[in-house]
């Protein structure tokens, strides 16, 4: 069970801090079952997820794991997926984000980025699945590796170039 005060993953909302843990007093619910109240570090909102809930948590990287993570970035593979089908697509890439793993981001991220540059070779552009997909990729991996780090999620990027430049 989390603690007041940790910081979390939860689902694909990302980054979000325990605020409480507890019975909620709200006219519906079940008061003999325990929630977390949850609050998302990046976006407006108040979550309550049954503790027992089967959506995805856990805690958030450590300094020293985000950074071994962004260490082993370069050695990522973007294997590209193609499929015309939009439906098709959006279900490849729901895997990664169901994961909940930062690596599978990273993956998903660079996938992304390879076929738009394959794509952009013939003159086109990527299909609003993969930019949606990246975009959304892109700021649950930023939004945790900023946590992780101390920083904006803006000074991600630049802090990844610098570190593996550096």
């Amino acid at each position: 069970m989390y603690q007041v005060g940790e910081r979390i993953i939860y689902g694909s909302t990302g980054v979000c801090e325990v605020e409480a843990v507890g019975p909620l007093d709200m006219q519906g619910v079940d008061k003999k079952r325990e929630y977390y109240t949850l609050t998302p570090l990046y976006q407006k909102g108040r979550i309550f997820a049954p503790v027992d809930t089967a959506v995805f948590m856990r805690p958030v990287l450590t300094k020293e794991e985000a950074l071994e993570l962004i260490s082993r970035i370069p050695d990522v593979e973007g294997n590209v997926y193609e499929n015309k089908n939009p439906r098709l697509l959006n279900e490849h890439y729901q895997v990664y984000f169901k994961s909940g793993e930062c690596m599978d981001l990273v993956r998903l991220v660079r996938a992304i980025h390879a076929k738009g540059r394959l794509v952009a070779k013939n003159g086109r552009r990527l299909s609003q699945v993969d930019e949606n997909c990246m975009k959304h990729g892109e700021e649950l991996l930023h939004n945790e590796l900023a946590c992780a780090l101390g920083i904006r999620p803006d000074e991600v990027r630049g802090f990844i170039t610098r570190t593996l430049e550096g």
